[in-house]
């Protein structure tokens, strides 16, 4: 994994652009998230959003204490003007380089800040493309968070146990790296709607 830091503006900005574009009718579309439906995945990507803002600043509180898996997420009311603020305050706490160093918490797990920045740059990459899938849109990562999130799970999955969130799906050689990626977090590259 890398201990270098990343910009996550951009590929904040990605996701921000794919919420923008869900109509009222696509929010209980399927997303690569069996348990989650668009409305579900956005709720999601809302609430690490804010947790994981506060974990650059080292602000542990009750939002940095609660695991990610403890309720089904929900958009809530006010979603399109709060999601795209939420990313871009999340993007901004990043920039400042304490962010990526010392201990911090995320999800109610003690973890580096370098390891909490990798972490975030994955659900961003990883969501994004989630969102894109489900509403059937091209999608390309940023490459330096995508970088930075491939690392973070080929590590993972070089451990003993089933990867960081789920066995991860064997895909063949040659693989672009999005895909690669997708495939080291559980999902299957090929999914479709």
């Amino acid at each position: 994994m890398t201990d270098t830091m990343v910009d996550l503006g951009p590929q904040a900005r990605i996701v921000a652009r794919l919420a923008g574009a869900v109509t009222g009718e696509r929010l209980a579309d399927r997303t690569p998230c069996p348990e989650y439906a668009v409305r579900h995945l956005l709720g999601h990507v809302l609430g690490l959003s804010v947790a994981f803002r506060d974990a650059a600043r080292k602000d542990l509180g009750p939002g940095t204490a609660t695991p990610p898996g403890a309720t089904v997420p929900d958009v809530g009311p006010h979603w399109r003007d709060k999601l795209p603020d939420a990313l871009d305050e999340l993007a901004e706490a990043w920039r400042d380089p304490s962010a990526w160093t010392g201990a911090t918490r995320a999800g109610g797990v003690e973890l580096t800040g370098a390891v909490a920045g990798a972490v975030v740059a994955d659900e961003l990459v990883v969501h994004g493309w989630d969102l894109a899938r489900a509403l059937g849109v091209p999608y390309e990562a940023d490459p330096a968070a995508l970088t930075v999130a491939h690392s973070l799970l080929r590590a993972a999955a070089e451990e003993p146990g089933t990867g960081l969130f789920g066995p991860p799906v064997p895909v063949p050689d040659g693989t672009p790296l999005l895909e690669r990626t997708v495939a080291l977090s559980g999902r299957d590259p090929g999914w479709r709607p």
